[in-house]
């Protein structure tokens, strides 16, 4: 089985040519001294930790599982070492803030990191990623006091964090949730209720597990508006920062699950667990989202990382694996690299994944300087352009990134049905991405509902105004006409059919009749754009990298012809309406 290898070449194509980082981050105050180059040392010694230290746990740790042991998570052999060695290389705090001991590093290259470690072990980068997504929560909404006794610990990795929010009777809809959070009468509250689906709610990589809670007050209305949201650590803090006592806290059990085995999965139960306020009385959803948005950047980033790994094996296996005939029939057996359908899968994954992953470098490059520009204007447009795709990476991704991994696994045959080929685990470990951290369907329904409209429009025609803008440049390009030719019309094509979204206005039938389909028109075109990008970009240095011009050029003409045609059929089911959906009584079906 081939090893992961970590798509440095490509990171450093799209960092330093596809998107110019250096002219980027430049402006960005603290971001002076930061390069390509820079940038992409970094990423490589990243790579070789991923590639070296957390691939090879990834199968093992599969197959070991999480077990619960006198009420503690016990993970896999291996990961206490893996991660104390992740801490003590400083990657924890790779993005944090200086403020509190992180190194404040570029957005983009957390995310690119983040690929790598889900490429090579998913399950445990859910440690760290979901830490970071409860340092934001509580570094943007909770006391001084908080922030200077959490974060520092936190950033480094020393600590971790896990977020509380399901439970058995309420996922979706946070409304119904009834664990209660109780003054204690010192600023403090006790907490009582049972959680579930709770990853890194507990485990035994050592100091201590801060969970970000919601409950209600007792005097909390009915609904949303009635949660807020608490910090409640595993063991109580001394005041010189020492850990104490252990909270009222336990793992009722971990969940069984179709993958991601290497991660605890708990059922969390709060025996009055003292807990403090982050954020507002009554605003817990508003401080939660501002981790949970975070997260679903991170879940999406996963479905690539996936992608990118499955098709690498299914890549190499497919020029080694011997089978049939040449299409001549001359020669034989030949590699299945040769055979047109297995090519075809290959390079639908390759597709997905290159256009993917330079989704993935914009829209954080949109992050940083939604953060840190020094105009107020052009980081209002950034941010505006991160609310409008944080649906659709979280979404597209993980549908891109699951689809490849069943093609992948399609590749190797009955191998890829048997475990020690490592083909099944991919596929396993990514259906779960298209569900936590709010299903594909609410990230859709998110998408049409509150961000399309945002400015009667105005935000996502700005954002088809730039891919025009790329498209008509490209467009005097001999190799590429077919392909930009197509993303045009897909993209007028969109126009229109985000002109029908917005005019259905608020029917919530419409709305989740077609937002799934719009979502995936929408990922679509916007792939199709960056595979022109790229194949401009890699025209630019052929001499440079050689066969890059070749495979971007490739790729972009492939999706536009194989790939693009989906958004015909999507715009016809959209406009076919909500009525042959919800049109047969629930009882009959």
């Amino acid at each position: 089985m081939a090893a992961y290898v970590p798509p440095i070449e490509d990171i450093t194509f799209l960092l330093g040519d596809v998107f110019d980082f250096d002219a980027v981050v430049r402006v960005l105050p603290g971001f002076e001294d930061i390069d390509t180059a820079l940038a992409t040392s970094i990423l490589e010694e990243g790579g070789k930790f991923c590639a070296e230290v957390l691939e090879p746990l990834n199968r093992p740790g599969d197959e070991e599982g999480c077990r619960l042991e006198n009420g503690q998570a016990i993970t896999p052999a291996g990961t206490i070492d893996a991660y104390s060695a992740f801490v003590a290389a400083g990657w924890p705090g790779l993005s944090g803030d200086a403020k509190y001991g992180g190194q404040g590093l570029p957005r983009v290259l957390q995310i690119l990191l983040d690929e790598m470690i889900a490429s090579a072990n998913l399950s445990f980068g859910l440690f760290p990623g979901l830490t970071r997504g409860a340092v934001e929560a509580i570094g943007h909404h909770a006391s001084d006091a908080l922030k200077a006794t959490y974060l520092p610990k936190m950033i480094s990795g020393e600590w971790t964090g896990a977020m509380a929010l399901t439970e058995s009777s309420a996922g979706t809809d946070l409304g119904l949730l009834s664990t209660r959070a109780q003054p204690v009468g010192d600023g403090s509250y006790a907490i009582t209720g049972t959680k579930i689906f709770i990853s890194s709610g507990d485990h035994d990589l050592g100091g201590n597990i801060v969970h970000l809670v919601l409950a209600r007050l007792p005097d909390a209305p009915k609904g949303v508006k009635g949660i807020s949201l608490f910090l409640s650590p595993k063991f109580l803090v001394n005041k010189d920062g020492s850990l104490g006592s252990r909270n009222g806290m336990s793992v009722g059990s971990l969940e069984h699950k179709m993958g991601i085995h290497a991660q605890p999965t708990c059922v969390m139960n709060y025996d009055g667990a003292i807990g403090w306020l982050v954020g507002e009385p009554g605003r817990g959803l508003n401080a939660m989202f501002t981790m949970m948005n975070a997260e679903r950047l991170f879940v999406g980033i996963q479905g690539l990382a996936i992608g990118e790994a499955a098709n690498q094996k299914a890549v190499a296996y497919a020029r080694e694996r011997l089978q049939g005939r040449s299409a001549d029939g001359a020669r034989g057996p030949v590699p299945i690299i040769e055979h047109a359908d297995v090519r075809k899968m290959l390079m639908t994954g390759r597709a997905l994944t290159d256009a993917g992953r330079a989704l993935a470098v914009w829209t954080a490059l949109q992050m940083d300087v939604a953060a840190r520009h020094p105009d107020a204007e052009t980081r209002r447009v950034a941010d505006g352009f991160v609310a409008l795709l944080t649906p659709v990476v979280k979404a597209a991704f993980t549908d891109f990134g699951f689809e490849t991994a069943v093609m992948s696994q399609q590749v190797f045959g009955g191998h890829g049905y048997i475990r020690e080929w490592g083909m099944e685990q991919y596929v396993r470990d990514a259906r779960i991405t298209q569900i936590y951290e709010g299903t594909n369907g609410v990230q859709a329904m998110d998408l049409v509902g509150r961000k399309v409209p945002i400015e009667n429009g105005g935000l996502v025609k700005r954002f088809f105004a730039m891919i025009a803008h790329d498209l008509q440049a490209a467009a005097g390009d001999a190799n590429l006409g077919e392909a930009v030719n197509a993303t045009s019309e897909a993209l007028i094509r969109l126009e229109g059919l985000t002109d029908y979204m917005l005019a259905k206005g608020t029917d919530l039938e419409e709305a989740g009749a077609a937002a799934t389909d719009y979502l995936r028109s929408l990922a679509l075109v916007t792939y199709g754009w960056l595979s022109v990008r790229m194949a401009v970009k890699a025209a630019a240095k052929a001499n440079a990298v050689p066969g890059l011009t070749q495979r971007k050029t490739a790729l972009a003409r492939f999706f536009a012809a194989r790939l693009l045609p989906q958004t015909i059929a999507l715009d016809a089911a959209i406009r076919a309406g909500a009525a042959d959906v919800v049109g047969l009584e629930s009882e009959l079906l």
